[in-house]
């Protein structure tokens, strides 16, 4: 399974890079390719290296003005115009997406699936991992849009929330197995 992963590039503290290296484990003694946006720096570096070490293939998309940290020795590497461009190649290239901890960046990409879903336009599996509680705010505030009808579809079908990297991977599998 090609699995996306939104997430930050900045360095972070253990709570954030264990969790991520942990999932990327996982995902790379599965089987499973990363595609990710292709830097080799931050949380998208411990990612990256954690698949790659546990026998998982890299699938990198980055953007022109980034091309310079881009993962030198990824399985493939893409270079997209710009970010536009990049989110559709990522999404594209993608069976199924986990949102990892991130900045505005990921909280793009991640309202950007969850928009397409929510009008039909994908069904891939989508899964906010939750790490340290990251996305208890956002989990509510869609909750509350949910609740005053502001999602037309319910929120069960357009993410789920994970706690762990062995409940996100062990949800895509399962939704994979369905399919």
């Amino acid at each position: 399974m090609n699995i996306c992963v939104f997430l930050s590039a900045a360095d972070l503290d253990e709570r954030y890079t264990r969790p991520a290296r942990d999932f990327a484990e996982r995902l790379g003694k599965a089987g499973h390719t990363l595609v990710w946006g292709g830097s080799d720096v931050g949380l998208m570096k411990v990612v990256a290296d954690g698949v790659q070490q546990a026998g998982g293939r890299l699938l990198g998309v980055s953007v022109e003005f980034l091309a310079n940290k881009a993962r030198p020795g990824a399985d493939e590497m893409i270079i997209a115009a710009d970010l536009a461009e990049r989110k559709k190649l990522l999404l594209e290239k993608a069976d199924a997406v986990v949102v990892m901890v991130g900045g505005t960046g990921t909280l793009d990409e991640a309202t950007e699936i969850l928009e397409l879903k929510k009008h039909g336009r994908t069904e891939k599996p989508v899964v906010l991992l939750n790490t340290a509680g990251f996305y208890d705010g956002l989990r509510e505030q869609f909750r509350r849009m949910e609740a005053e009808g502001f999602l037309p579809r319910p929120l069960s079908e357009l993410a789920f929330f994970a706690d762990d990297p062995a409940g996100a991977l062990a949800y895509l599998e399962e939704q994979a197995a369905g399919r």
